[in-house]
């Protein structure tokens, strides 16, 4: 399981143009990027429901490695990076029963999210998100919509802020 996270992480990282280690790095990302979680936090208990009307909750989530990535239709960050997302992340893991991506759109209604997922091209499922409540689980109000949250087996989270900030992380 722990290779699964290091590739999940280092797929997603490289794709952004971050180099990475094979191993979930032991570091605490800038308050400006507004997490109000931590590395190695547990993951809080959350409830949302799929554009096709599944629900999902922290509990059918156990045991498995749980991408989140945060986005909206009007994030041209995100934009930019879904496309590698389903790319070098979905498509070569979406068939593993020990993992799961959802995308968790930011306070959008259910009609404009199906219509973001099938402009964007892409096949993982996304979220709703009313008054972004998921969001604001993890994050600031305020804080940029562009991150991403990697849940490992153990429930523990790792967090990554969105495209443009892994750079800024290097140094």
């Amino acid at each position: 399981m722990k290779t699964i996270v290091s590739i999940l992480l280092l797929s997603l990282f490289t794709t952004c143009a971050f180099a990475q280690l094979t191993k979930v790095p032991k570091q605490d990302i800038p308050a400006e990027y507004g997490y109000l979680v931590k590395q190695g936090d547990s993951m809080p208990e959350i409830e949302f429901t799929l554009a096709d009307g599944k629900t999902i909750k922290t509990a059918d989530l156990k045991g498995k490695v749980v991408m989140l990535q945060f986005t909206a239709s009007w994030c041209s960050v995100c934009r930019k990076e879904m496309p590698h997302i389903e790319s070098e992340i979905w498509q070569k893991h979406k068939n593993n029963k020990n993992f799961v991506l959802f995308g968790v759109d930011m306070d959008e209604p259910v009609e404009k999210v199906k219509k973001f997922a099938s402009d964007m091209k892409i096949t993982y499922p996304l979220a709703l998100d009313p008054g972004a409540e998921i969001f604001y689980t993890f994050a600031a109000k305020g804080a940029g919509v562009t991150r991403n949250i990697i849940i490992d087996k153990n429930g523990k989270l790792h967090t990554s802020p969105g495209f443009t900030r892994r750079k800024s992380l290097m140094k």
